[in-house]
Order: C-alpha cells, then structure tokens, then sequence
C-alpha cells in the first residue's frame, strides 16, 4: 500500500480547508482546526488528512468490489 497523496490545506481565519486532487474534502473549525494545526507540524501530513478526510484506505477495498452485495 503507498503513501496517500494529492493531499493540501489553507488556513482562511480561523477554519481549515483540506483539499484532495483541488477538490475540498473537509473543513476544520475551532478546536479541531487548532488541534490539525499542532499535529500537522509533529507527523506526516499527508497521512494526517487522509485520517481526516475519511479517504485512508484499509487495504480491503478489492474484497469488498468482489462481494455480492457491491455488484452492480
């Protein structure tokens, strides 16, 4: 499994925008965007937003197609 990618954020005031590929995926206000803030500059940020954004991926994806009640 890579590394997630194509991950950024802005800060506009006090919230925080996280994009994926330019599309916004989230937006962080108040404490949590302080708290984003101070764990951005302690681990990878890239990982950090994938968590946030729910788009981290958990290996199972292809189990998950094949099954019964994903065909379409």
């Amino acid at each position: 499994m890579g590394a997630p990618s194509g991950f950024e954020f802005a800060v506009r005031g006090d919230d925080v925008v996280i994009r994926h590929h330019g599309i916004t995926a989230t937006v962080l206000r108040g404490a949590r965007a302080s708290e984003f803030l101070d764990q951005v500059a302690r681990s990878d940020p890239q990982l950090l937003m994938a968590r946030l954004t729910g788009d981290y991926r958990r290996g199972n994806e292809r189990t998950a197609r094949r099954h019964p009640r994903n065909a379409g």
